[in-house]
């Protein structure tokens, strides 16, 4: 069995950061601060405005902004953007119309780097609807950011609803760099920061006086919500930026980002002691493999929430049900995919206990053993990231000074000890003297104060077989911020676990739910969400069809996502495939 240890890793420098590292373990140590007790406190209801005008005035109408430049002003159709449906030959199919608005696009403090030459600016575009529910979302993005995404606020699996199509005005930017996904402008400092958390204080205020002009009044209220990195942006803005949100929808939040960047080029260097093609370290625990593995998962727990239904609910009771050396045949001859020899048994152990260092010093959370380790995109991560994108990531962002891209070997900097490799996100020089640590993450993550005594809510959902942002992770958090909080933070936060979701989604899940509706009763009715249901996405489904369904469940199964520490259980005498046969407990 694979076990947590709770000892702080010692590169963290300041209390903050301390505490932030501590976090990463699994740790409950808490730095002293004081706790509210009284009840947080409610925000009233937004109410709806519209434009009339036409949105190609708004290019004059909105110029003027100190440092912003509009570089367009559109008029969209109702229909023109679609929700939902599925995308076949670069066009969406099916779905929901979204209603007419307008699109703005722009670019906030444009300039040349005087460290690399190049230019860099923050690229946004605002969708702005003509009927508005009197609502700003930002929208934070995945990745490494570099460009800019549509401003439709849609998350989970197959989205079927999102902010633009419930009414919010959206805004989405490139993060700051325009790099598309590399990594190169880590050789800016500025960049670094605006990536890590200055591009959101930078362009709010931006958001806010456009949506000051086009409909003549301030948002009654405002949301930021991503996935990934994207979750990541959201749990930042909670401690960095909160006196202007009050709604906070955190996907997979990556907010240790720098750690489990470390921590997957770790995982890459013990995959690969047992890969028989060592070009390809996926051939260290292939796709048979895997599904030995979650169906040996399966056998063990999958009844422990009341039914064998092809998911496991109760993650923490599996923890102690399943054993990796014990209920995995080893094999005792040659790999043929239905076993795991002991050295590989011995690398996905390792793995899933999370990075330590020979000392014993953890870098980076455990991992649930979860059936869902048989999806493409956990493979993704495990096996073709962390050379592909972690690498440059550490290298280039994370580290001071970063690395030189000439020549940059991937392969040799992955395979570096993890005593280095965990040494780099606390790096500085003069140059780049805020380090990866401070400027990626949170203040201080355990103290939501700020946000819970303006009435703000926090809303976090994470799969719990994601494999590179481990959903332990956002449940050590929402108990540390619990004790922080002296036993209230439920009445502000909560954590929603989706079993069998890989990365942001996929899996053999019911991946597809709409976390804004409750996040925004949450916030201005005071109803706190207790359940939020989840569909499957099988054949039929108004969004994409999920095709890492099993083929025993019902394309519309349905299951509730429960907040942390419940868990689904079923009511016998059910329907197995339908939400309201099981109780959060």
């Amino acid at each position: 069995m694979c076990r947590n240890t709770t000892t702080r890793p010692r590169q963290a420098r300041t209390p903050q950061l301390m505490a932030l590292a501590a976090l990463s373990l699994g740790s409950l140590s808490l730095p002293g601060h004081a706790s509210d007790n009284r009840t947080p406190a409610r925000l009233s209801a937004a109410t709806p405005g519209s434009f009339t005008g036409d949105c190609a005035s708004l290019e004059t109408t909105l110029s003027g902004i100190p440092g912003t430049t509009i570089t367009a002003a559109n008029n969209l159709a109702a229909g023109a953007v679609m929700v939902g449906g599925r995308q076949v030959d670069g066009r969406r199919e099916g779905g929901q119309p979204v209603a007419a608005h307008c699109q703005v696009l722009g670019t906030l403090n444009e300039r040349i780097s005087p460290v690399d030459g190049r230019a860099y600016g923050i690229d946004f575009e605002m969708r702005l609807p003509l009927q508005w529910n009197g609502r700003f979302f930002h929208q934070g993005n995945g990745g490494l950011d570099g460009v800019v995404l549509p401003a439709l606020a849609e998350f989970g699996g197959g989205p079927i609803t999102g902010g633009l199509h419930q009414g919010f005005a959206v805004l989405s930017s490139n993060g700051g760099n325009r790099d598309r996904g590399d990594a190169h402008f880590g050789a800016d400092p500025q960049a670094r920061l605006d990536y890590g958390h200055q591009a959101v204080g930078s362009l709010t205020p931006v958001a806010r006086e456009i949506i000051r002009r086009v409909y003549g009044r301030q948002p009654d209220r405002s949301y930021f919500g991503g996935c990934s990195n994207g979750g990541r942006h959201a749990l930042v803005a909670a401690t960095r930026y909160s006196q202007w949100y009050d709604g906070i929808l955190a996907g997979a939040p990556a907010f240790t980002l720098p750690l489990s960047s470390v921590a997957q080029l770790w995982g890459a260097q013990r995959y690969r002691t047992v890969a028989t093609d060592p070009n390809n370290i996926a051939t260290a625990f292939t796709p048979a493999e895997r599904q030995v593995v979650a169906r040996a998962i399966l056998n063990h727990c999958d009844a422990l929430d009341g039914v064998a239904d092809g998911m496991v609910q109760d993650t923490a009771a599996c923890q102690s049900a399943f054993d990796l050396q014990r209920d995995v045949p080893t094999c005792t001859g040659a790999r043929d995919g239905t076993c795991l020899t002991a050295a590989q048994k011995d690398v996905v152990a390792a793995i899933y206990n999370g990075a330590v260092l020979p000392d014993g010093r953890r870098v980076y959370s455990s991992f649930p053993f979860d059936p869902g380790l048989s999806a493409a995109n956990w493979a993704l991560w495990e096996f073709t990231l962390p050379e592909a994108r972690s690498s440059f990531s550490v290298g280039m962002i994370f580290s001071a000074p970063p690395q030189n891209m000439a020549g940059f070997d991937r392969r040799a900097f992955t395979m570096q000890p993890l005593e280095t490799l965990s040494s780099l996100p606390s790096s500085t020089t003069a140059l780049y003297p805020v380090p990866a640590l401070s400027f990626m993450n949170p203040v201080n993550p355990t103290d939501m104060s700020a946000l819970r005594n303006r009435g703000g809510r926090v809303l976090v959902y994470h799969g719990v077989s994601d494999a590179v942002f481990s959903v332990n992770t956002s449940t050590d958090w929402f108990r540390a911020l619990d004790a922080a909080h002296g036993g209230t933070a439920a009445e502000f936060a909560r954590v929603f676990a989706v079993p069998g979701m890989a990365h942001c989604s996929a899996g053999p899940a019911t991946d597809q739910f709409d976390a804004i509706t409750p996040l925004v009763r949450w916030v201005e009715e005071g109803i706190a969400p207790d359940r939020i249901n989840a569909s499957a996405r099988g054949p039929g489904n108004a969004g994409a069809v999920n095709m890492e369904l099993p083929a025993g469940w019902s394309p519309a199964r349905t299951r509730p996502l429960c907040p942390y520490p419940q868990v689904a259980r079923f009511v016998t005498g059910g329907d197995v495939e339908n939400a309201a046969s099981f109780v959060c407990r």
